[in-house]
């Protein structure tokens, strides 16, 4: 690893600024007072919100966007994957250069970090402490991987020398972590593109685990404290558990804890009431694309809407070859509280094309699967189920329009992607959540 003396460097180009990671960094290192550019293959909310702040942002990925006085380029982990031409270049530059993740672990190597990781619950469970601590009047600095509704951003710059942050297992990125104190929310088969298998995964959280001074992984004596959330489904009772648990850790008291809870109101795209539309459709966002969350949030939505009161649409795009061909017999089962599923291109991100897996042949596995007896543990739910892949965005979209949801309904966008686009641009929310 190149030695690097953050006070020292002036100019920084982040490749990829518009990740929902980098971006944090990229605001810290702007609002600390250094001259900040970047590029992304394309505009979101976050370039939008970067831009708006006076950081320069070039739309498109190549080495000649690159300032040539840049004197350090940080860059997304997927680059060396899907552009290693790019990554050449810039290791050949002879730039000082970082992946995100090195750069995470850089700003918060003299801080007191709280590191939260986990298969699920990472985003919501680090947005609970991050609530608990400000809150607390404890003035804590955070990144997390979406945006806190009371702060509209990933990043939270506090006065204090505690750190909270998100902290992803993907290719063993959160070894660059030193947490004073580490929360384990689960362990399940995830990234099989990088990872062998579980025992390969846990071995990287074992590591993380000798990392760390103070090791939260069994969090269920807290489950009973944790107060009525305003956000439904027993996984966010789960994640209050163990933000209840690093929060006592940290001494704050349990009154203040259990109102911070009860007053949390979630996070961007973690199952996110857009709200509705004339028509009386309600709208929601999700960014889940494991089985195991795309699960919990229909039954979190079932909690709210019973069958019977409403119908639940939801229009899924699968995340990655890898994940879908690995997880399939489960995904074929996840959507079973649901009344319809529309299936959009699987995302494929950095990866290759591998036409053995696709949303047509997971849409074809989960109708044979309600035209049997249903074998799985919500046997006499969802047998009913209509399932249709699409093969571009705008079949999807007439298909949508077509369907002339109304007051009976509920629809949601569920993936890591960009699913959510096709509900922007069918549906016009006029009461919004």
């Amino acid at each position: 690893m190149q030695n690097l003396d953050l006070l020292k460097i002036k100019k920084v180009f982040f490749v990829g600024i518009g990740g929902i990671g980098i971006s944090a960094i990229a605001r810290l290192m702007f609002l600390e007072g250094k001259e900040v550019s970047g590029s992304d293959m394309s505009e979101n909310v976050l370039t939008q919100e970067l831009a708006e702040l006076g950081i320069k942002i070039t739309i498109g990925q190549g080495f000649e966007l690159i300032p040539k006085d840049t004197d350090l380029i940080v860059y997304t982990i997927a680059i060396p994957h899907y552009d290693p031409k790019l990554f050449e270049q810039i290791k050949n530059s002879g730039i000082l250069f970082k992946s995100y993740p090195e750069m995470l672990g850089l700003v918060t190597k003299d801080k007191y970090t709280i590191a939260i990781s986990g298969t699920h619950g990472k985003t919501t469970t680090t947005a609970m402490i991050a609530k608990i601590l400000v809150d607390a009047g404890r003035d804590p600095s955070v990144v997390v991987g979406s945006l806190l509704k009371d702060f509209k951003s990933n990043l939270i710059i506090g006065k204090s020398d505690l750190f909270v942050v998100e902290a992803c297992e993907y290719e063993r990125s959160f070894l660059n972590l030193k947490p004073k104190i580490l929360v384990i929310t689960n362990i399940e088969p995830d990234h099989l593109d990088y990872y062998k298998d579980l025992d390969d995964i846990k071995s990287a959280f074992k590591q993380l685990e000798m990392q760390s001074e103070i090791v939260i992984s069994d969090y269920s004596k807290y489950l009973d404290k944790v107060p009525k959330l305003s956000v439904p489904g027993i996984h966010n009772r789960m994640d209050a558990a163990a933000a209840f648990a690093a929060a006592a850790c940290l001494g704050i008291p349990e009154e203040i804890i259990k109102k911070s809870l009860a007053e949390f109101s979630g996070t961007w795209r973690r199952l996110e009431k857009k709200g509705e539309t004339k028509e009386g459709t309600i709208i929601y966002d999700d960014y889940a694309h494991h089985p195991t969350e795309v699960r919990a949030s229909l039954e979190a939505l079932r909690e709210l809407y019973p069958r019977g009161e409403k119908n639940i649409t939801v229009l899924f795009q699968p995340h990655l070859y890898s994940r879908t061909k690995a997880l399939f017999s489960d995904f074929v089962t996840c959507f079973n509280q649901a009344d319809r599923v529309l299936l959009l291109p699987i995302y494929f991100a950095r990866e290759a094309l591998d036409p053995s897996v696709s949303s047509e042949k997971l849409a074809e596995a989960i109708n044979l699967t309600h035209l049997t007896p249903n074998p799985s543990p919500y046997k006499g739910e969802g047998k009913n189920i209509v399932v249709q892949a699409f093969g571009s965005f705008e079949i999807a979209e007439n298909f949508v329009k077509a369907l002339k949801l109304g007051k009976n309904d509920v629809f949601v966008t569920m993936g890591a992607g960009e699913a959510y686009k096709v509900a922007d641009k069918v549906f016009k929310v006029i009461h919004k959540s």
